[in-house]
């Protein structure tokens, strides 16, 4: 059976303890729930180029341009199969703040915007691996640099860091199994 990639890009906008969140309307692949600010589909020529994609999203969406946000970092990339779709859902999740004297009155024209104190955001309805990106973020990945990779299963995704370092690793990863042996 042939399965269809479908990579994806979104943007948490931050200023303070605070995230600004999409209560998504009349989406084609996520509707009536929150996201991140801003976010969609890659177009053909920027397939290679998550952040490209991110920034399109977040002009077409928000009106903000590049120089009105500050330390735009990609920070997750999720898998997931879509069973009901028959698709691989790829999501390259970006964090960045809103910049000095930018004004926070932000609209969208994919739905509802609001500004939500973390400990709200946490427990709001929103996609699946949207939902464990940002409680990692305020978590464990607010506090580092470290870009993140996870494949979800049907109940859970576990990011583990994908520069190399072993923070918050679990042992149950191929390399730590009895039957790896050093390839010759």
């Amino acid at each position: 059976m042939n399965k269809l990639l479908r990579p994806m890009t979104a943007i948490y906008l931050l200023k303070g303890n605070k995230v600004l969140l999409l209560y998504r309307q009349g989406g084609r692949v996520v509707n009536n729930v929150y996201t991140g600010s801003a976010g969609g589909h890659f177009e053909k020529d920027e397939l290679s180029d998550p952040r490209a994609c991110v920034l399109r999203e977040m002009r077409e969406e928000l009106s903000l341009t590049e120089d009105q946000i500050e330390n735009l970092r990609l920070r997750y990339v999720a898998l997931r199969y879509a069973q009901e779709k028959g698709e691989i859902r790829q999501n390259f999740y970006f964090f960045a703040n809103l910049a000095e004297g930018v004004s926070q009155e932000i609209c969208s024209n994919e739905g509802v915007l609001r500004w939500v104190d973390w400990e709200e955001a946490l427990g709001l309805e929103m996609p699946f691996c949207a939902k464990f990106a940002l409680e990692h973020y305020w978590k464990i990945g607010r506090h580092n640099d470290h870009l993140y990779g996870g494949v979800a299963t049907q109940e859970n995704l576990e990011f583990v860091p994908m520069d190399g370092e072993e923070e918050g690793r679990n042992n149950n990863s191929i390399a730590n199994s009895p039957f790896s042996e050093p390839l010759l």
